[in-house]
């Protein structure tokens, strides 16, 4: 009787690799990127130097020296004095805190409206689609720079205003960025069955459409809060941003500019390098977002 003979599953000795969640996966892909690496520092240290400026700053940053102006950097003021003595380092720790609140807020103020407008677009369609992408075509249409001026010329210039202003003129792109994700994602199956089993609109946006387009927004907005800060600090130079003694980065760059004929370079070239470096970090950060939340990366 011929032996019967068994066939036995062979053993593989290989680890299994455990699935990666997406959260984990964006992580890496973050932490890969050093330029990402370095706007995230340049962020926070910002972050930090506007929350904590009461502590850091050696000085009121609107109390003269009278004995000291245009000190130049080094000594018992870090980076120098302005014509009224007023340490630099605790202008620009105090201005930090203008840009930032003033970029944050703006911003806010556009995402809200540019998602809210975005999402009635895109789901909707029709006529009411084309009203709303008809609206930000004009928005686009009207230089930014121009609206900023006219507003603060029209209402008095101060932080609430000029954020209302950035916000209102920088909506339309986070509109049609949203507008864009709802046509895509509102054709996937876990929407259509909502929609065929009855669930009301509002919900449908709330729990389906908008945490799966939160992703892109962010770096837009992210990417924005670069433009705003910028802004200000633009309308702060020409004099109808933030009002004196008030700190801001732009009227540091305004008044110091008519010292660089004498020698006096740090009163404009130190603020100026600020939100250079600002501008550069939000940049980056908004960047590196783009990449690690890119779904190419992740197939």
């Amino acid at each position: 009787m011929a032996a019967t003979q068994t066939q036995s599953t062979p053993i593989s000795l290989t680890p299994q690799r455990q699935p990666v969640s997406n959260r984990a996966r964006f992580w890496i892909a973050f932490r890969r990127n050093r330029v990402a690496l370095v706007g995230l520092a340049i962020v926070i240290l910002l972050g930090l130097g506007a929350v904590f400026a009461p502590y850091i700053a050696p000085y009121d940053p609107i109390e003269p020296h009278y004995t000291a102006r245009l000190a130049p950097p080094g000594g018992e003021f870090l980076l120098g004095t302005d014509e009224l003595g007023r340490d630099l380092f605790s202008r620009l720790l105090y201005g930090a805190r203008i840009s930032l609140v003033i970029g944050f807020i703006a911003q806010g103020v556009a995402l809200v409206i540019g998602m809210t407008l975005g999402m009635v677009a895109g789901w909707y369609g029709g006529w009411i689609d084309d009203l709303i992408m008809r609206t930000t075509d004009v928005f686009f249409a009207i230089p930014g720079l121009m609206f900023l001026i006219v507003w603060v010329t029209i209402f008095e210039p101060g932080p609430i205003s000029i954020f209302l202003a950035l916000g209102l003129i920088g909506w339309p792109g986070e509109a049609r960025m949203m507008r864009s994700q709802v046509l895509g994602i509102k054709e996937l199956d876990y929407v259509l069955a909502a929609r065929a089993l009855g669930a009301p609109a509002w919900r449908i946006m709330a729990q389906h459409i908008l945490p799966n387009a939160l992703a892109p927004m962010i770096v837009l907005a992210t990417l924005g809060i670069a433009g705003v800060i910028l802004s200000e600090a633009t309308l702060s130079f020409l004099g109808l941003g933030i009002q004196i003694p008030t700190p801001s980065w732009g009227t540091m760059v305004q008044f110091g500019k008519n010292y660089l004929p004498t020698g006096q370079w740090w009163y404009a070239v130190i603020p100026g390098l600020t939100i250079m470096i600002t501008v550069l970090g939000f940049n980056f950060l908004g960047d590196g977002l783009r990449d690690a939340l890119d779904p190419t990366l992740y197939e």
